[in-house]
C-alpha cells in the first residue's frame, strides 16, 4: 500500500501530521493517534444474520499496519471504542494483530463501546485508562462540555462523535466527508475504523476544521 502524505498542523510548539488514513502521528512523541477503531463490529453484525463484508477488520488492522511500518513510532494510542462489543471471533484477528507488534507500546483510552474485561487487553501488553495527559495534551473519548474545557488547563483530543463536515457544489449536490476539528481547547479526531458513520458537525467561530480526502487532508475553515 502506498502512504498518501499528510497535512503538517502546529499545535500549541507540537508537529503533528494530520493523516488521510484518519490518524495523527505527533512527531515529538513519536506517537500515532486514532479514534474509534470499533473492531469486532463485522463480526458482531454479522453474528446478528446482517450480511457484512469479511474483510474489513483485516484492512482496518492492515492500515494501522502500513502506518506503522511508515511512520514507525514507539506508542500508539487509541481514542476509545477500539473494538466495537463484546468478544466475538474478530478479537483474534487483533490479537494476530498485536503479535506483529508486540514491541510498540499500545494505549486505550477506554470508550462506551469499550466493554471486554480488561484482563483480556492487559494480556496483550494494552495499557488502560480513563483519560491520559501527553505533554500539553489530554487524551480522551468523550468530549468535553464548554464548562469542563474551562476547567481543564490540557488540550484535549477525543473522538466518540464520528465527525463530518458538508461539502456543497454549485449544482446542489452535497457530501459529508471526515474531518479533523481542532477548537479552543479541544480538537476531535474522526473515526479510524472503516465500517462506521459520521455526523456532519456545525462549524463554531476560530475553529479550524481538515477534511479528509481519500488521498489528502484539506483545511475547509
Amino acid at each position: 500500500m502506498t502512504i498518501c502524505a499528510g497535512l503538517d498542523f502546529n499545535l500549541l510548539g507540537q508537529d503533528l501530521i494530520l493523516l488521510p488514513q484518519k490518524a495523527i502521528y505527533w512527531q515529538q512523541e513519536k506517537t500515532l493517534i486514532a479514534a474509534d477503531v470499533h473492531l469486532g463490529k463485522v463480526g458482531h453484525f454479522r453474528k446478528a444474520g446482517i450480511a457484512v463484508p469479511r474483510d474489513m477488520e483485516q484492512t482496518d488492522l492492515a492500515e494501522l499496519s502500513d502506518l506503522i511500518f511508515e511512520y514507525k513510532p514507539n506508542k500508539v494510542i487509541f481514542l476509545g471504542d477500539l473494538f466495537h462489543s463484546d468478544m466475538n471471533a474478530d478479537w483474534e484477528w487483533f490479537r494476530f494483530w498485536r503479535q506483529q507488534h508486540k514491541n510498540l507500546e499500545i494505549i486505550l483510552i477506554r470508550g462506551n463501546h469499550d466493554i471486554i474485561h480488561d484482563r483480556h487487553y492487559t494480556d496483550l501488553n494494552v495499557e488502560l485508562h480513563d483519560r491520559l495527559q501527553v505533554g500539553p495534551f489530554l487524551m480522551l473519548h468523550h468530549p468535553l462540555e464548554y464548562e469542563q474545557l474551562e476547567r481543564t488547563d490540557a488540550y484535549a483530543f477525543c473522538g466518540h462523535i464520528h465527525p463530518g463536515v458538508n461539502l456543497s457544489g454549485r449544482a446542489r449536490q452535497s457530501v459529508t466527508i471526515p474531518c479533523f476539528a481542532f477548537g479552543e481547547k479541544q480538537a476531535v479526531l474522526p473515526s479510524f475504523g472503516r465500517f462506521t458513520g459520521r455526523v456532519a458537525i456545525n462549524v463554531k467561530n476560530g475553529a479550524r476544521v481538515f477534511g479528509v480526502l481519500k488521498d489528502k487532508v484539506i483545511a475547509i475553515g
